[in-house]
């Protein structure tokens, strides 16, 4: 089949690379004319492990190319996804719907026979519906359908979620673009990917509910985990107790900084936006975007109570600044907002990221030092903070840590390693929700 992904970003590149690796034509479109000659180098500007073999195979087979150019491609394509971005709006925090819809206006004019119009980017209940409605304005006489196929791809493992995916959601009013949808993902079939057809508005609520559920898992263990460290438990041990129950399960019960990245933080809003609208306030979603919010803020302020409550003309090993591993996404990551307290604190902040440090410079405040690898930038550190949860953090030398810090305070954000191990080798050791910080036995309990 032809297909067209108007949007090279992540979605639209990592859905038309794979797509293309099921054998389909796949023609990416973006408006950047830098972006579409470095992919035509085979050069990836995002970093998604498998990412760039995938596109340079495909490109190389002929069944994947780049372009600026929108009309050709789209007048000769079966389906055309729209993968531009919907970032949260400034003044009201609602999706932007901009780069839709202007898409739109340029898919419609370049229609010439029957296409099914897929949007891709995650966007609020009734969108297909202006979509097509736009369409419709603007040529009367095209044969078309307006599908919803949200995406379901996690960052560091979206080619696997995509070709392997829990399941595959096809929102459409029209019979023909089902059958049509199912054409494109007929691959998949052969994997017994569960495909849940349904209207056009549920499916788009569908992505908005589970980002926003799963927000909820993560906002809801992480209050478990300040909870423990006041009464002596262990979040890892009540988050095991809580996911062996099949009814809850346990993904996303791993406490921490917050959640961040391109998804939760936007599309929690979108959804508390537009609940309110509708009259039907999402009150538990309210609280989440809320609480999450706050708890960045309030991580930074646990590093500067482990200080012994000031950092002022102190250093700060900063090991980890994207919102998880095996990404270089920047957005909405824990580490501004701790590393801002820290900085607004008086500290002087250093900072290691495998992937993510171009991204940082372009994000985190100014005066922040950035290092090449760990231990340049623990040397020095009154305090080492694990902020995100890369592999190469996980088994660090932590003698060769010890004796380059100039105190061995480390403060495990992601509970990677093991209190009796790093107590062990002589560090002042703090965690997240295992009890560690809990006042001594008898000093507070629930009856008095």
């Amino acid at each position: 089949m032809k297909i067209v992904m108007v949007g090279a970003g992540y979605v639209g590149l990592v859905s038309g690379a794979c797509f293309a690796d099921f054998g389909h034509e796949v023609v990416c479109i973006d408006k950047q004319e830098s972006k579409i000659a470095a992919l035509k180098r085979g050069e990836i500007p995002i970093f998604e492990p498998g990412l760039s073999e995938l596109v340079r195979s495909n490109a190389a087979a002929g069944r994947l190319s780049f372009t600026t150019d929108l009309v050709g491609p789209v007048s000769k394509a079966d389906a055309v996804f729209i993968a531009v971005g919907t970032p949260s709006r400034r003044g009201d925090g609602f999706a932007d719907l901009s780069y839709v819809y202007a898409a739109t206006r340029e898919i419609a004019q370049a229609l010439s026979r029957y296409t099914v119009i897929v949007t891709k980017s995650t966007v609020p209940v009734g969108t297909g519906d202006e979509v097509e409605r736009i369409i419709r304005e603007l040529r009367p006489d095209a044969e078309f359908a307006v599908v919803s196929n949200p995406e379901f791809l996690r960052e560091g493992a979206a080619i696997e979620d995509f070709k392997r995916p829990d399941r595959i959601v096809i929102g459409a009013e029209d019979e023909r673009a089902r059958q049509m949808m199912a054409e494109v993902y007929r691959p998949l079939y052969l994997n017994s990917a569960p495909i849940l057809n349904t209207s056009r508005r549920t499916a788009e609520l569908t992505k908005y509910a589970a980002n926003a559920f799963l927000a909820t898992k993560i906002t809801f263990i992480n209050e478990m985990a300040d909870l423990c460290e006041q009464v002596g438990a262990n979040v890892q041990d009540v988050a095991r107790g809580m996911g062996l129950d099949n009814r809850i399960g346990s993904k996303f019960l791993h406490a921490g900084p917050g959640y961040g990245g391109s998804c939760f933080p936007k599309d929690t809003l979108a959804l508390i936006k537009t609940a309110q609208d509708y009259g039907t306030p999402a009150r538990i979603v309210e609280t989440v975007a809320a609480v999450n919010d706050q708890r960045k803020r309030a991580m930074g302020r646990k590093v500067i109570a482990a200080c012994g409550g000031a950092v002022r003309g102190k250093t700060i090993a900063v090991l980890g600044l994207t919102f998880k591993p095996n990404t270089d996404d920047m957005r909405d990551a824990p580490s501004i907002a701790i590393v801002t307290a820290l900085q607004d604190a008086g500290a002087t902040v250093r900072a290691f990221d495998p992937e993510g440090m171009e991204q940082a410079k372009a994000t985190l405040p100014a005066g922040v030092v950035y290092c090449s690898d760990a231990y340049e930038c623990v040397t020095g550190a009154d305090a080492a903070v694990i902020v995100t949860e890369w592999n190469i953090f996980r088994a660090l030398d932590l003698d060769r840590v010890k004796e380059t810090m100039a105190a061995p305070l480390l403060i495990d954000l992601r509970n990677v390693y093991r209190p009796d191990q790093v107590r062990a080798k002589g560090f002042t050791y703090l965690d997240v929700g295992r009890g560690t910080q809990a006042p001594e036995a008898g000093t507070k309990t629930a009856a008095a």
